[in-house]
Parts: structure tokens; sequence; C-alpha cells
């Protein structure tokens, strides 16, 4: 097959959890025999620079980008109250983004064109006039959601009021949009069952992120103990919400008991506020060049999740590297996993301080959960056969639409 993958951001370099998941599957694609030709979006956040992407990686994936400023425009927000239209959506459109996809089509032909998300769906219309490919959305998550959840969580009446008018435009904008593409490749079953229940009209299959098995290694020999750490974009505001809500509800309380212990915050984008709290036991790496290396040099993952959707990536590499994994309901929703024997859930502050203690306190319960982890990962998030899976819903909907 020829496919043409575009993303909302860059799939290199795979730093973080959309990037991993987009640059995975690109190459596992790539891997089972097919052409996956790749365009993104380059944004403020996620900017792309062409002299630091890899030549091998342009040469295997014609790499190519436009820039668009997605950063909020205080007028035009304001203006947006006033309109149908998704605020969240509207960033992501340019013409000048329309007129590559438009010379990359009429340059190619393709049988998939794998949209990475919501928020390059704005281009469908562009592609159906230059394109008969059969278009599917891997949906990464429930964009809607993420800003529902993050409005009922606000504790700002003006600001909740303001992010929930967000999720409900979101809301509408995405139901409307999943009848217009050919096919949907949710990330979980719980998006799946989601998108169903919305009255979803075209195919709809559960294909979750998968991991390369050459990623998956223990390398416990040298891991600080019990090394608590989150990593994570810290301009995603479920993050920085989660984070927020866990220092000041939980270490805290646990450091007072456990004040020998580190929690380490690494990940890109550092909030001021984070910079300039003084919480005790705390270091604040920041962006760290290697994912993997840091990982495997600590032993617990922290992902406090309040909000959110879709699969959590650095859950499943956490994982993958033998990682202790304590996370909410939110945090874990998604994957196949079983608390207490390959993942620690905790909500209450109780429950999390009472994972942490448990960690803490006994280091045969903490090996135990990081290799029953690794046999998760190994039997369920193997890139190749997740490949393998998608490949073939994609050649059902080739053969079922024609």
């Amino acid at each position: 097959m020829n496919i043409f993958q575009i993303c909302s951001k860059s799939p290199w370099p795979p730093k973080e959890g959309g990037p991993i998941a987009m640059n995975n599957i690109t190459q596992g694609l790539i891997k089972a025999g097919h052409k996956v030709t790749v365009f993104a979006i380059s944004t403020p956040k996620y900017k792309v620079q062409s002299h630091n992407i890899p030549d091998e990686y342009k040469k295997l994936t014609n790499f190519d980008f436009t820039y668009i400023n997605t950063n909020i425009n205080v007028l035009k927000a304001f203006l947006n109250l006033f309109s149908k239209k998704s605020y969240n959506i509207e960033r992501f459109i340019s013409k000048n983004t329309e007129n590559k996809i438009s010379e990359i089509l009429s340059k190619n032909t393709f049988d998939i064109i794998q949209l990475e998300g919501l928020f390059v769906t704005p281009y469908i219309n562009t592609i159906r006039k230059y394109s008969n490919a059969k278009i599917i959305i891997r949906a990464h998550n429930i964009e809607h959601l993420i800003w529902q959840r993050l409005a009922e969580s606000c504790k700002n009446p003006v600001k909740r009021i303001y992010l929930g008018i967000l999720a409900k435009k979101l809301r509408n904008y995405e139901l409307d949009t999943m009848n217009k593409v050919d096919a949907i490749a949710a990330i979980t079953p719980v998006d799946t069952n989601s998108f169903l229940k919305a009255g979803c009209k075209v195919p709809v299959i559960s294909i979750p992120i998968g991991i390369d098995s050459n990623k998956i290694s223990a390398n416990n020999t040298k891991r600080e103990f019990p090394g608590f750490f989150h990593l994570g974009s810290m301009d995603w505001l479920p993050n920085q919400e989660g984070i927020k809500w866990f220092l000041e509800n939980i270490w805290k309380t646990f450091h007072k008991n456990f004040p020998q212990y580190k929690f380490y915050l690494a990940g890109r984008n550092m909030p001021v506020w984070l910079n300039e709290q003084a919480y005790q036991g705390i270091r604040v790496e920041g962006e760290i060049e290697n994912a993997k290396e840091f990982m495997q040099s600590r032993t617990v993952m922290i992902v406090p999740l309040l909000s959110g959707s879709g699969m959590r990536v650095k859950i499943i590499e956490g994982m993958a590297c033998g990682n202790a994994i304590i996370t909410s309901s939110i945090g874990a929703e998604g994957i196949n996993c079983s608390n207490g024997e390959n993942i620690l859930i905790a909500d209450s502050p109780e429950e999390w301080i009472t994972c942490m203690t448990k960690l803490s306190e006994s280091r045969i319960l903490t090996d135990k959960i990081c290799e029953n982890a690794i046999e998760l990962v190994k039997k369920e998030y193997d890139n190749d056969t997740i490949t393998e899976k998608l490949i073939l819903f994609y050649n059902r909907i080739i053969l079922s639409l024609r």
C-alpha cells in the first residue's frame, strides 16, 4: 500500500506521546513493506527544524511540513465565543498547509490517507478533491472529552465556563467529523465505544499504540530505588493539572514520612510556577535527551492524571522499560492492565500514599510489578503485531469500499 500520513505535529523526534505513537506506526508500516509519505504541521509548541530531521528518515518518508502559528490570539479567541466553530480546530487551519497537501496529492496516488488525530481533519475536503484514497482517522483521543474533564475539574468559575464552551464546540465538531471519513482507528476500546455510542456509522476498530520489541528491557541493575519520577510534556494541560494536584495533595504528606526520597520531574516546557515553587525533595530535570536511559535509571513512574483521553504512551514505554507505574483510573484508561499485578491504580490522596509506601518498603513487590509490566507489553503492545492488525483493517476498508 501507499499511505499518506498527515500529522498535527512532527513524528520526529519521537520524544513525547503523540510523536512516539505516530513514529512507531510509521516505522511499523515501512518495516512491513509499505510506502509511507509523512507530512506534518510545525507549531510553536512543537517546532520542526528541517536540519534536525535525519536524512535517512527524510528518505524513508519523503518528509515534508508547513508551519502554523497555533498560539492563542486573545482577540480571535474572544470573537470565537460568538461563533459555532471550534477555536481548538480553527488554530490548525492555514491556506499554506492546504496548498502543500494539494500539491502532494496531485503528484502521488495513495491507497490510504492516515489522519493522525482530529486537528488535521479540516483538510478532508481538500483530500477528497485531489484523491480517491480512503481516509482514516487514527484517533489518539476523544479530544472533546479532555477539555470536558478539564472544565469539570477546574476550580476557577470563569475559566470553568470558558473551558466548557470550548469542550462543547469541540464535541460538536468531533461528532460531525467522524462520519465524514471512511473509517476510524481508535487507540483504545473505550474510545471505540464512545464513537459507536455517539452514532458513528463508519467502521471503527481499536488498535493500540505499539512498542518496538528492541526497546523492551528491564535493566534493573543501576536503578535508583524507589526513584519516583514523572516524564511528560508539561505544555499539555492535563499533565500540568495532574502534577500540581499531586505535589499539593500527595507529595507534601508523603515526603514528611519519607524525607530521604526524591521526586524527579522531566519533560519539555516546564511551567514557570513549577520552577518557582519550593517543594521539598523535588528535582526539576526539564527536557531530557534520552528518555529510555532516564526511565531505566529510576524505578517508580508517577502519572497522576485527572483528565485526558486515549492511551498514555509514556505508561506503555515505562512498562517496557521495567518501571513500576502508579497512576489514576483515567491514566490507566484504555490499557489492558490489572491493578496490583502489573500496575498500581490510585485516585484519592490516601490511595496514592498507600501505593507509594508499599513500593518504597518492598523491593520484592516492586520488582514483581515491573516484571509483570514487561510481560504485558510483550503480549499486548508489540509494534509488529499491532501494525499487522492495522494493515488488515486497511485492506478490509479498501476492498469493502470499491
